[in-house]
């Protein structure tokens, strides 16, 4: 019989991305070291609120950020370029960002089938204040107004960095942008 999987919540309140950027590769770091010399892993789910930022995946382009970085530094906005996948996304406050360090092994979840699982959880959360959250064909995270021309927004953005089974990165959801 398999042995009890636990995780450890962590609020950080708000923070700047940097900082908690840093505190996520750290964590990453400590469960990479302890998988490749075969000890037991730990699970994480680190709760936080960025100021203004925009972060920029590995699989985006620089030519999808609308402003340039005069503007950013107008609007007192700063710019990341970042080691999960996707595009471009916002953080700031009114926004609940979740990073999820975890050993997926630990819960005998893929990639895949966990960012469908992150996306899920939040389909569910918003049913529960009566708002329809959907997945879009094609899209990662979960939209609103998905069959509505013109209307479909994103309401939680989903990227992550996996590495030995290993996650880091994880969900922005806009609660009160």
């Amino acid at each position: 019989m398999k042995e009890k999987t636990s995780t450890e919540f962590i609020n950080l309140g708000r923070i700047g991305y940097r900082e908690a950027w840093d505190f996520q590769e750290k964590l990453f770091g400590e469960n990479l070291k302890a998988k490749a010399a075969g000890l037991p892993t730990r699970n994480y789910l680190i709760f936080c609120e960025h100021e203004h930022v925009y972060t920029l995946g590995k699989s985006g382009s620089e030519n999808n950020l609308l402003v340039n970085n005069r503007r950013l530094q107008e609007l007192g906005v700063t710019f990341f370029k970042t080691n999960r996948g996707g595009d471009i996304t916002y953080h700031g406050p009114g926004q609940i960002v979740g990073y999820p360090i975890l050993d997926l092994e630990n819960f005998g979840l893929g990639v895949k089938s966990y960012v469908e699982m992150l996306e899920e959880s939040i389909i569910i959360a918003l049913s529960n204040f009566g708002i329809k959250g959907e997945k879009l064909a094609g899209a990662t995270g979960v939209w609103l107004d998905v069959d509505v021309p013109g209307k479909t927004r994103k309401i939680c953005a989903i990227g992550v960095k996996a590495s030995r089974h290993i996650t880091m990165h994880g969900f922005a959801f806009n609660v009160n942008t």
